[in-house]
């Protein structure tokens, strides 16, 4: 298709195309192509310089998280089954034009000297690319696509990522403000999960979500959302996750989230959760519940914080571990674990489990305590150890407190 002398001229005077620009070039050729084809000539032209180009159709596609390119110019997507090969190959040449328009796209440069980037699209799909020779091949591209709309912990139900039993639990969980984190692996579905149940936050509630860049979908009246920014290209400017969790603590949070604790900013959300800011929560990389006080050591070591210093402020900040897995593409809640405090350091106490579908749902040993904490009945078949049976026999008003086993 070729382009108008003043289309030529917004190109000379470095002025991006828009939608209007596409209109435009499309309509020339309405007398040779009639008014079908120049609707689909627009829509191709606007995916080509607007959108995604050849990776559009997979990232309008209903029940697609994850797109990605490899180096040898293959096209795989994620609909929640594990990634799976689609389309035709891209050349090495297009596929670094798409990475270096994409980046543009999410106002990030792209090129030998700055070789990756790490950003968001205007979509708010987060992207990730890196150039040769830091990857084999050509261009490597993966864009992490978010939920169209938020999701619910009945719909999460639904979709049989948790036993129905469980919904009732979590959500007493979030409303008597529990902090909480949500542990798992990459693409297991933590971010998903934390959007659900900060839908059960009161509505009157002041939200302060800081993310590194914004993935979490959530639907609330009262949401301030802060966004890390990266050093520019003289490595100026650069705003972390620290600094941004030590300002929403000036900024009178209700609740503060975390979306994903990867830094020395954990230093600052124990802080918080320490000094009055119940019902915190975020998400932490780790394989397995047990595996989160050792995940909070080496993420305190990046602050300064040694590890008695960041085992005694987790088990007087955090109550629940909610640990979610990946088996063969299918996501699902597989642990509701609390955190107990015993001898000043945590001890992390399964209270519900789930091995996935086909298989019925088990009550662990920290489930009695749970429960009389949230006012919920005990019902389940696996006897409280004792030190954990002491604390859920606390009859006091206030309930027990998940904290304080002996």
């Amino acid at each position: 298709m070729s382009l108008s002398p003043a289309v030529w001229q917004r190109v000379r005077d470095g002025v991006s195309p828009d939608g209007g620009a596409v209109a435009d070039v499309a309509a020339q050729e309405q007398g040779a192509l009639g008014v079908r084809r120049v609707a689909a000539s627009r829509s191709a032209l606007a995916a080509r310089v607007l959108g995604a180009g050849p990776l559009d159709a997979w990232l309008c596609e209903p029940g697609v998280t994850d797109v990605a390119v490899n180096g040898d110019g293959s096209v795989w997507v994620d609909r929640g089954q594990g990634m799976e090969r689609v389309g035709d190959r891209l050349e090495p040449d297009d596929a670094r034009a798409l990475a270096v328009r994409l980046a543009g796209l999410a106002g990030r440069r792209l090129d030998d000297a700055s070789p990756w980037v790490d950003g968001q699209l205007p979509s708010g799909a987060r992207l990730h690319a890196m150039l040769p020779p830091l990857v084999a091949g050509g261009p490597h591209i993966t864009i992490r696509v978010p939920p169209s709309e938020s999701v619910s912990l009945e719909g999460l139900c639904a979709r049989g990522m948790m036993p129905a039993e469980w919904e009732p639990v979590l959500r007493a969980a979030v409303e008597m403000r529990l902090a909480f984190v949500v542990s798992g692996g990459t693409g297991a579905g933590k971010t998903t999960l934390l959007a659900a149940l900060l839908g059960c936050i009161d509505p009157v509630e002041r939200l302060l979500v800081v993310e590194d860049v914004r993935e979490l979908s959530v639907d609330r009246p009262h949401l301030v959302r802060l966004e890390a920014r990266p050093a520019n290209v003289e490595g100026a400017g650069e705003v972390t996750l620290t600094t941004l969790v030590r300002q929403a603590l000036r900024m009178r949070p209700d609740r503060i989230v975390v979306g994903e604790v990867r830094g020395a900013e954990v230093r600052e959300l124990l802080a918080a959760l320490n000094t009055g800011h119940e019902g915190g929560c975020g998400t932490v990389h780790a394989n397995a519940p047990a595996d989160v006080v050792a995940r909070f050591e080496a993420l305190g070591a990046l602050a300064g914080l040694s590890p008695d210093a960041v085992r005694a402020q987790l088990a007087a900040a955090i109550d629940l571990v909610v640990h979610v897995s990946r088996d063969r593409g299918h996501r699902r809640v597989s642990s509701v674990a609390a955190l107990f405090r015993r001898d000043g350091a945590p001890s992390i106490v399964p209270a519900l489990e789930w091995d996935g579908p086909g298989h019925l749902p088990r009550t662990g040993p920290a489930w009695p305590a749970l429960a009389a904490r949230l006012g919920l009945p005990a019902v389940g078949d696996a006897a409280p150890s004792p030190d954990v049976e002491a604390v859920a026999d606390d009859s006091s008003p206030s309930g027990p407190s998940l904290r304080e086993a002996s």
